[in-house]
């Protein structure tokens, strides 16, 4: 997993710019044009607009790409009242939360609140997602921070929304396997193909080939699927 980061100061607040987790979602650039404008250098306007609205719009990348730093003594972003993660459509997970990433050894990779993590196993930067799945991957999925439509359900059986009795918030903990899935250990609320249910811990599919995605399902060891830079 490899970092490009920039920085781009202003008098309230710093934005923080990692190219190398942004997959052009264009959140920013459409919910605040005024500071995120790629048509300018520097392509961001830290002054652009007063310091609430800057974060406000940097907490809407779901990978994390943009980040930033208040300097009027505000505080920073926190980690939302529920840990969320969307299986987009046709794209990565989005992983919303108090966020741990491990390594398959147990060591520290990344600790964020908002993540995008490869699912179609052909990134050059896992176990983030790099844009390969707009070459190479369909899956049914949600769009990040949308809300489950229940028209789009495979199955009336299944929850429509998260159970309200259920906790979901506290520290999620992913680790990547070796040639194998993420493994998640904590609570979350799963948004996939139109449901919502709320999960104590999964093994997600991140090779592409699951029939049973977004969940693992094995596939991985039948396709030789292999994670590669030490996984």
């Amino acid at each position: 997993m490899e970092k490009d980061v920039y920085r781009y100061h202003g008098t309230d607040i710093e934005v923080s710019y990692d190219s190398n987790r942004c997959i052009h979602v264009r959140a920013c650039v459409e919910g605040l044009p005024e500071v995120f404008d790629p048509e300018e250098r520097p392509w961001v306007d830290a002054d652009g607009a007063d310091a609430d609205r800057t974060a406000a719009v940097v907490e809407q990348c779901p990978t994390g790409a943009l980040q930033y730093t208040r300097l009027d003594g505000d505080d920073g972003e926190r980690p939302p009242d529920r840990n969320t993660v969307t299986a987009s459509a046709d794209g990565p997970l989005y992983i919303h939360g108090d966020v741990d990433v491990r390594t398959p050894d147990g060591d520290p990779l990344l600790a964020d609140t908002r993540l995008g993590l490869c699912r179609c196993g052909r990134s050059g930067n896992k176990p983030l997602c790099d844009n390969s799945h707009s070459r190479v991957f369909e899956a049914d999925g949600d769009d990040a921070g949308a809300e489950p439509d229940a028209e789009d359900s495979p199955s009336a059986e299944q929850e429509r929304s998260p159970d309200p009795d259920r906790e979901s918030h506290g520290r999620l903990t992913v680790t990547p396997q070796r040639n194998g899935p993420f493994v998640l250990d904590g609570p979350f609320d799963l948004r996939a193909a139109g449901t919502e249910t709320t999960q104590d811990g999964a093994a997600l599919c991140r090779c592409g080939r699951s029939g049973d995605k977004p969940f693992c399902d094995g596939t991985h060891a039948e396709v030789g699927f292999t994670t590669g830079g030490g996984e």
